[in-house]
């Protein structure tokens, strides 16, 4: 049984506004900010959503893998990732320090934006 193209967006579009929203969450928690470039936050958003979706795990999209699967498993590098929790350290630029040149003001994006910037 395959899936419906319109199920299967429904699904990356659910799997998209849950990392936008655990992003938002995690921004405000961790008094981070969002890159002033708002298509570098769309795209990471939309690379954490499709690994949530294929792997199962917000993998950082940012990194290359020999075995994504394990990787995700390991959960070494699932956002957020160790250096991030431990160091405040977004090698993706998703979590900026306020005192970082590419830190926007906002901790916020909506659906709309990043659908618009990942198109």
């Amino acid at each position: 049984m395959s899936t419906s193209p319109v199920a299967s967006q429904d699904s990356a579009d659910k799997n998209l506004d849950v990392m936008r929203g655990f992003a938002e969450a995690y921004a405000k928690r961790s008094d981070t900010y969002f890159c002033v470039d708002p298509g570098v936050t769309a795209v990471v958003l939309k690379g954490l959503a499709d690994h949530k979706e294929t792997l199962g795990a917000a993998l950082c999209p940012c990194r290359h893998y020999e075995d994504k699967q394990a990787e995700a498993d390991a959960a070494y590098w699932n956002c957020p990732c160790v250096p991030m929790r431990e160091r405040k350290e977004c090698h993706c630029m998703l979590f900026l320090t306020p005192d970082n040149d590419f830190a926007a003001e906002s901790q916020s994006i909506t659906l709309e934006e990043v659908k618009a910037h990942t198109s």
